[in-house]
């Protein structure tokens, strides 16, 4: 009588559906897959003593090996003020009919400063980074945020200098420096914002970080960093409405205008554009959100390829 083997069934792979499902029951998921939007924001939070400690050591070590070492965080602005104002304000008479011109230079020097270094860094935020994207899970957000809270550092270190220069130049404290520090939080969230959209645009296209010290140069003669852009307007009532809407509306000027506003007792109220503060909010939440809803729906690609 022959005898007859039976082996076991084989058993074939089901629709992809079944297979989620198996996976599911398991516990099991995609390597490196985006999360909801609100635990992203709860993995940040989390993270977010990397992220302080990062920026840190990171301001620490941008002068560590020059000999003056952290007093170039001072030295550095101080040093463009100073070639901006021989330029602009003795060449070119840009301080003629601005009172109190050396602290409204330098306060326009130093908070435009710190939103050009927080987009160039932002820029590279992913693509400088990648060894570090690629070997370690976290919100990939928390690097162009780290960036932007480097230069919210350097710039506090910035403001000890400028508190001196208006000192010495006989502006004295007021009541409106308080306005700093909700202007700072706008700014950081604008800054913020940009820097994701660009370090996402920079991951995908490393050439971006190559234009962007251009644009950024050109952003920087529309700011009114080294001139007033109230004294401007005022001598050009020809031109067109659009022309000075997007004058006054530009991101750039309206935090440069409101710090003037804040420390400096000769900037008045009636040198700011209409509706700063709505323009100030409006282009912080702007930014601040959509660039990081922006940035959140690439997050899976990050170190990819």
């Amino acid at each position: 009588m022959s005898q007859v083997l039976h082996t076991p069934p084989t058993t074939q792979a089901g629709p992809p559906d079944d297979l989620a499902a198996l996976a599911a029951r398991h516990g099991l998921a995609v390597s490196g897959a985006r999360p909801s939007l609100p635990e992203y924001i709860r993995q940040l939070w989390a993270r977010r003593h990397f992220i302080t400690a990062f920026a840190t050591a990171k301001l620490t070590s941008q002068y560590s090996d020059a000999k003056l070492g952290q007093i170039w965080q001072v030295m550095t602005p101080l040093l463009n003020a100073a070639v901006y104002y021989f330029i602009f304000g003795l060449l070119l008479g840009t301080k003629k009919g601005v009172p109190d011109y050396i602290p409204f230079l330098v306060t326009g020097v130093f908070v435009w400063t710190f939103t050009q270094s927080s987009i160039m860094s932002g820029t590279k935020a992913i693509s400088g980074n990648i060894g570090l994207v690629r070997a370690l899970h976290f919100p990939r957000a928390a690097l162009p945020i780290s960036y932007c809270l480097q230069q919210l550092q350097q710039l506090l270190f910035s403001m000890a200098a400028l508190l001196i220069i208006l000192f010495v130049m006989g502006v004295p404290p007021a009541l409106s420096w308080v306005l700093v520090l909700p202007v700072l939080l706008l700014q950081f969230v604008f800054n913020a914002g940009v820097s994701m959209i660009l370090a996402r645009a920079g991951a995908k296209t490393p050439d971006i970080a190559q234009l962007m010290p251009f644009v950024l140069r050109t952003w920087m003669y529309v700011s009114g960093v080294m001139w007033s852009i109230d004294k401007l307007l005022s001598k050009h009532t020809d031109w067109p409405a659009w022309v000075t809407d997007v004058l006054r509306a530009n991101p750039a000027a309206v935090y440069i205008d409101l710090m003037r506003f804040a420390l400096i007792d000769s900037f008045h109220a009636s040198q700011l554009p209409p509706h700063v503060w709505a323009w100030a909010t409006g282009w912080a939440l702007l930014a601040g959100v959509g660039g990081f809803i922006y940035f959140w729906k690439a997050e899976e690609t990050y170190g990819r390829g």
